[in-house]
């Protein structure tokens, strides 16, 4: 399952190069079966501004976000406790003294999305290649190792790469 487009656009798109305003997201075809459910590429460190669009613009097939914990070190503008979005607020929290690169999405139905985020600062080329990478069936990567490993290799790397676990 890849998302790179915004939320009118068919969940199951190709990804290509997102637009400027659209979100950069993919997502795996079967979440909790890997270590990382996907990656999101916000645009900013502005987390107040970026988690809108990250709720306003999930999949709706993919289910509705509740409750988002974040890493904190990398974000400006953090919200405390919740945060308006189109559908009403959503919870927020954060994980104490972590910089794992990660969000947990708590979805209505309980479930938890693990998804790494590529910072915004990352060329275009090594953003779709941690985007592909997280949503890579069989990864084994951690959030921080995966985006290590892709700042230190070309963008070129093929998506066999990922699916073996190296």
């Amino acid at each position: 399952m890849t998302t790179a487009t915004a939320p009118s656009s068919p969940a199951s798109s190709p990804a290509g190069p997102p637009d400027a305003g659209h979100l950069r997201l993919r997502l795996t075809e079967h979440q909790g079966h890997d270590h990382l459910d996907g990656g999101w590429w916000p645009r900013s460190r502005d987390l107040s501004v970026e988690l809108r669009e990250l709720v306003d613009g999930f999949p709706p097939d993919r289910g509705r976000i509740v409750r988002v914990l974040y890493s904190p070190p990398a974000w400006e503008n953090r919200p405390t406790r919740s945060l308006p979005v189109a559908a009403g607020q959503v919870k927020v929290g954060f994980f104490p003294h972590d910089d794992t690169h990660l969000v947990h999405l708590t979805m209505t139905d309980r479930s938890v999305w693990l998804l790494a985020v590529v910072p915004p600062e990352f060329s275009d080329g090594h953003g779709e290649e941690a985007l592909l990478a997280a949503a890579t069936p069989g990864n084994h990567h951690d959030a921080s190792d995966l985006l290590h490993t892709v700042e230190g290799e070309a963008a070129s790397i093929v998506a066999d790469h990922w699916a073996a676990g190296v």
